[in-house]
This record gives structure tokens, C-alpha cells and sequence, in this order.
């Protein structure tokens, strides 16, 4: 039994079996050609099965992961999109009424809001004046014209540059409102923010009708002005309600959108007209208008427009008071009236005067700008003119711009020496000095040996005045300027005596009124009273400071200077006829900025003229053109 079962013979079955199979591969039986293709079709049939069961199952898994991903992109996209009810609401800046000192009503600023509208109820030329210039597909897209994007491409390719945009009403209402919610800031170009846009656009199509999203953006939209919507810019432009609008007001108004101030017809009228044009050309494309009612409009002429809300009177002022009213009672939250210290007649002088004199003497000697501030010797501020045109620029030359002062800053440096102890009829040398690699000069002046202290301020000696400040003190100098409101850093050497140094014609201005006032401070100011429109009082001007800033006998010994330079020095040509009356002149280097300040018994006025870009004036002086404007204003 056991010998049967021995190994060595299942060894010997192995190798056998192993013999046959090794013989069998060395010589195989060849099978039929075409059984051989039906086989090897069949396996790659298989094949194909098998690689369209991954593909599907991959396309399967791709799908679901595309919805999940996709609706988490959704949820985080727009999990802090507004609620939808405050479509329809109007976030409206409280507005502030200013007057002037006599009480009257000078312009209103803020958020100007009027009864919304019904796009149903609107003219048809009105609606279709916006969508021929907006989205002239309004009525077929979904929120989204994909047509109108691609077009926009090709167009901006063709021309190198963006010269059409390719979003909806649609989207330019979600827009409007996320901008409006706080969401974004103007100028965020930001994926989140696009994605959001169409997210809301898709959702405003789903709920709303064309004729309600058409609504709500005519309600929405800013025209300029502070004008927020379509009732609020026909009675802001043209004094008339929104149904009463004509072909051509409505073309107006539906141009103005692309850039309001750029088109706004109270500032750029030229430009008002060319945009409406474009608009009408545009209605007529869309097949909105006939070529016989083009025609009518092609050559007409701006309509008019409501006078009370087309001035720019004062608007240098309201703009430097209105920076000053969250010091007084905090944020604006409620219509607000403020009675300012604006004398309306001054106003008008100071505004024509200065202007027509840069147009007419400036600008043949390369000086295009100017700024004038006048107030009381208390400070307040009776006029002020930051620039010859608001529409063009609204920069305030007045407060904003820092100049160089050249000799008008030798103010200070005569008030440190006379503080110092030293008195007008001092003989000072005036012979060339060298202080370090500096060497002042004269200018039209020849040396006289010695002059008086009195003089040299007179005739505005630089030697004098270089001396001066090398005997006080070049920081003494600058904590008599500081000391006087000036802001600005002075330089840290001895060329601020001849005013190196900046400083704004505001800060001067009320330098020379403590002067005026005998030494007391003079702080300027613009604002009487602050209260709501029910009449609740929130702030009145406090009393004015009688803490002195300069002794009575140097403030007395330094008017009777100033009076020197009007009588006989550098401000003799334009000395006023009638009373007394004090000033100095100041050139700062190259002839870049020509200031004159000076006062009588009632006003202290300071001028400046130069240019924005710093660039020379053709030998304009401070007693020259700004003392020509000072003149003709104070007499």
C-alpha cells in the first residue's frame, strides 16, 4: 500500500505531461485564416465595450462631481447676495442745504431722489432711448447675451482697444445693487464679484418680468448731479416730470449714463450734445426712430435747462465747508441746513475777477490758474475761489494746493526778529553775504550799504531778510509760522527765509489776518450754524479765541510795516485810494508762483496764481497780476 503511493513515479507523470505540452507549442495547429478574424474581432468588440462602460461610468462621476462642486460654487458665490426685496429700495445720503450768512439759499448737495416711475407708463421713445443705447436685445436674452458678449469681443479685437462692453440691463442693474449694498467697491474687478453679477442677473430674469427689471433700473440708475433715478434726473436737468419728456431730453438723459460727469450738460454741454446725437443715431439703428425724426433732431439745440440746479456758485466753499461738518456733529444721517459765513455779492466779484483776469492777462503770460480767499480779520471767510473753472476741476487751490511761498513767508521772519527785540529802524547791511554754499540775492534791487529794518521788508531785500533769520534763528522762524497756522514743515535751513518752504493759500491768508487782528488768533472758518431741517440746532460757531499770539507791540510794529510796503515799497502801485490798507507781495523762484496778501479795516484777501503742473510764468510777480486781482477786488 505504501509502496504504491512512492514519489518518484509522480515525478516521472509530471515530466511526461510537461514533454507533451513543450512539444505541443514546438509544433501548433494552425487554425483558418477567417476563424482567426472572427476572433480577434470579436475580442476588440469587447475591448470597446469595456473601454465605453469607463468612459461612461468616468462621465458619470465627472457629472456628479461637476453639480456637487458647481453647487458649492453657487452657495459660496452667493450664500451674501442681498435679499431681493431690497430691489426696489433706494439707499438715499441725507442731503445738506447751504446758505449764505444773509440766509439765502446758495445749493443743495447729496442724494436727489423724486417719485419712482413705471416703465409701462413711461412714453415708448422714453424706454427705447435706454435699450437702443444700453442692450438692444433686452427682450430676447436671458440676463445674459452671449450674443452681445461675443460681438463686443470680435469688435474690441478688431480695434485694439475696448470700445463696447458686452453687458445687459440686467446685468448692469445686479451690478447697480451690489454696489449699492456695500458689497464691492466701485472699481473691484474681482472673479467673486462677475460671477456674483451673473449669478443675480440669471435670478432677476427668473423672478421679475422685462417690464419690472426695466423699472427697477430706471429707478435705480445714477444720471450725475446726485440724481438717482429717472424722476429725480427729469426734474433735475429740465424741471419736468419723466412722462413728459421729449425724444430729444430722453436721448439726453439715456447718453448720460455711459459717464454722468463727463456728459452732464450743466458742466460739459459740447459733450451733452455729441452723446445725445450718438443715442439718437443708435435708435435709429435699432429701428426705435424714422431717418425723418433723426433728421428733426440731428441739428437741435440743448433744451433748456433748470437754472437752480445748473450752478456752480461757491462750490469751492461748500466743498472745503462740507469736508468740516463730521468734525462739528459727526457722520451726516439727516437733511442738514448750514448757514455759512458766504457773502453772496463778494461771492460773484471774487469768482469774476479772478477769472476773467487769468483769461484775459494770465494766459498771454503762460499763468492758466488762480485762487482767492477773503475773511473777516477774525477769520471768516467771506469769499474763496479755488480755481477759474469748478466744472473743469473741482481741486481747491484755495485750501488743497501747497505753493511755494517765496517773499510772502518773510512775514514771519520780521515777526521773529521784532519778538526778538529788534525794532524797525535798526540799520541792517545789505552787502552780499555767503551763509555755508548759499548766497542770497536781491532781486531789482541794488545794494545801499545798510538799510533800515522797515525798508528792507518794504522793499522785500533778500539780504535783509537772509540775515534776519540767520540772527533769530531758523527754528525760531519756523515756530512763529507754525505758531501763525502754518502746517506745512519748513525747510531745515536758512533759505525758508525767502520762503523755499510750502504752504496753501488758506494757511497765509489767516497768518496775515492775526496781523490784522492785532495779535489774536484768526483761525479760519466757514460755518455759522448746523441744524436739521426741523430746525433742531446741532452746532453754532463758538466765540473767538482772545488768547494772544503776538504781543500789541509786535503786532502794531508789523502792521505799521505792512502799510510801509503799500505806501512806498514793492505794493505802492496798487495801494487802494480810500483808508488804510497793509500787504506784502511774494515770488517764489523761476517765477512758479505769484502770491499778494494784504487787508484793510474790514478784509484780509490773499491771491495766488501760477500753474498746476509747477511750470515758470513769464516774469508774473506778487505785485503784479495777483496784486492787479487783490485791487480790483478789495476797492
Amino acid at each position: 500500500m505504501v509502496t504504491k503511493n512512492k514519489t518518484p513515479p509522480a515525478k516521472k507523470s509530471i515530466k511526461k505531461k510537461q514533454t507533451k505540452v513543450s512539444t505541443a507549442k514546438a509544433s501548433p495547429k494552425k487554425e483558418p485564416l477567417k476563424k482567426r478574424s472572427l476572433k480577434a474581432a470579436s475580442s476588440r468588440a469587447a475591448s470597446s465595450r469595456a473601454l465605453s462602460r469607463r468612459l461612461l461610468k468616468t462621465a458619470l462621476m465627472l457629472s456628479v462631481w461637476s453639480v456637487f462642486l458647481g453647487g458649492l460654487a453657487v452657495l459660496w458665490f452667493g450664500y451674501d447676495l442681498p435679499g431681493a426685496n431690497k430691489l426696489s429700495d433706494t439707499t438715499r445720503r441725507p442731503s445738506v442745504t447751504f446758505l449764505a450768512r444773509d440766509g439765502s439759499r446758495m445749493v443743495t448737495v447729496g442724494d436727489y431722489y423724486a417719485k419712482p416711475v413705471d416703465s409701462t407708463a413711461l412714453p415708448k421713445r422714453v424706454v427705447q432711448a435706454f435699450i437702443a443705447t444700453e442692450d438692444r436685445r433686452f427682450f430676447d436674452h436671458f440676463g445674459v447675451d452671449l450674443f452681445g458678449i461675443g460681438r463686443a469681443f470680435f469688435r474690441n479685437l478688431k480695434a485694439g482697444r475696448v470700445v463696447q462692453g458686452g453687458s445687459t440691463i440686467t446685468q448692469q442693474l445686479a451690478k447697480n445693487f451690489l454696489l449699492t449694498e456695500g458689497l464691492y467697491a466701485y472699481h473691484d474687478r474681482s472673479i467673486r464679484r462677475k460671477v456674483q453679477e451673473v449669478l443675480l442677473s440669471l435670478w432677476l430674469e427668473q423672478k421679475f418680468t422685462k417690464h419690472q427689471i426695466m423699472t427697477i433700473y430706471l429707478n435705480r440708475v445714477y444720471f450725475g448731479s446726485g440724481a438717482f433715478g429717472l424722476s429725480a434726473a427729469a426734474k433735475h436737468y429740465f424741471d419736468k416730470e419723466a412722462f413728459q419728456l421729449t425724444l430729444y431730453e430722453s436721448a439726453l438723459l439715456a447718453g448720460l449714463l455711459k459717464a454722468p460727469s463727463k456728459y452732464s450738460p450743466l458742466n460739459n454741454p459740447r459733450y451733452a450734445e455729441k452723446r445725445t446725437q450718438q443715442v439718437l443715431t443708435a435708435m435709429l439703428e435699432a429701428g426705435y426712430i424714422s431717418d425723418k425724426e433723426r433728421e428733426k433732431w440731428k441739428g437741435a439745440s440743448m433744451p433748456p435747462l433748470a437754472q437752480q440746479h445748473g450752478n456752480l456758485f461757491a462750490r469751492y466753499f461748500v466743498d472745503w465747508v462740507l469736508e468740516t461738518v463730521p468734525e462739528m456733529v459727526g457722520s451726516i444721517l439727516q437733511d442738514l441746513v448750514i448757514t455759512t459765513t458766504l457773502d453772496v455779492e463778494l461771492q460773484k466779484k471774487a469768482e469774476k475777477i479772478l477769472h476773467d483776469t487769468v483769461q484775459k492777462e494770465g494766459m498771454p503770460l503762460d499763468a492758466t490758474q488762480g485762487a482767492l480767499i477773503s475773511m473777516t480779520p477774525s477769520g471768516s471767510v467771506r469769499a474763496m475761489v479755488g480755481g477759474c473753472c469748478y466744472g473743469k476741476s473741482q481741486f481747491n487751490r484755495a485750501v488743497q494746493a501747497q505753493r511755494q511761498t517765496g517773499s510772502a513767508f518773510k512775514l514771519f521772519v520780521y515777526l521773529a526778529a521784532l519778538e526778538s527785540g529788534i525794532m524797525p529802524q535798526r540799520r541792517i547791511v545789505d552787502s552780499p553775504v555767503s551763509i555755508g554754499n548759499w548766497k542770497p540775492k536781491n532781486y531789482g534791487w541794488k545794494s545801499r550799504g545798510d538799510v533800515s529794518m522797515a525798508d528792507g521788508f518794504a522793499y522785500s531785500v533778500n539780504v535783509v531778510s537772509a540775515r534776519l533769520a540767520r540772527f533769530v534763528g531758523r527754528g525760531n522762524v519756523a515756530e512763529m509760522a507754525s505758531r501763525l497756522g502754518i502746517s506745512t514743515p519748513q525747510p531745515d535751513d536758512l533759505t525758508l527765509a525767502l520762503g523755499s518752504g510750502e504752504a496753501s493759500l488758506l494757511e497765509m491768508t489767516g497768518a496775515y489776518a492775526c496781523v490784522a487782528r492785532e495779535g489774536y488768533p484768526a483761525k479760519p472758518f466757514g460755518i455759522i450754524e448746523i441744524r436739521t431741517k426741523r430746525g433742531k440746532v446741532l452746532y453754532r460757531s463758538p466765540a473767538q479765541s482772545y488768547e494772544r499770539l503776538l504781543s500789541e507791540t509786535v503786532s502794531y510794529q508789523m502792521h505799521q510795516m505792512l502799510q510801509g510796503v503799500m505806501t512806498y515799497g514793492t505794493g505802492r502801485k496798487i495801494k487802494l485810494e480810500k483808508g488804510m490798507c497793509a500787504g506784502k507781495s511774494g515770488t517764489s523762484q523761476n517765477y512758479k508762483d505769484a502770491w499778494f496778501i494784504g487787508y484793510n479795516d474790514q478784509l484780509v484777501t490773499g491771491v495766488w496764481i501760477g500753474n498746476d503742473n509747477n511750470r515758470p510764468m513769464k516774469k508774473v510777480t506778487g505785485a503784479s497780476l495777483p496784486g492787479k486781482i487783490w485791487y480790483q477786488f478789495m476797492r
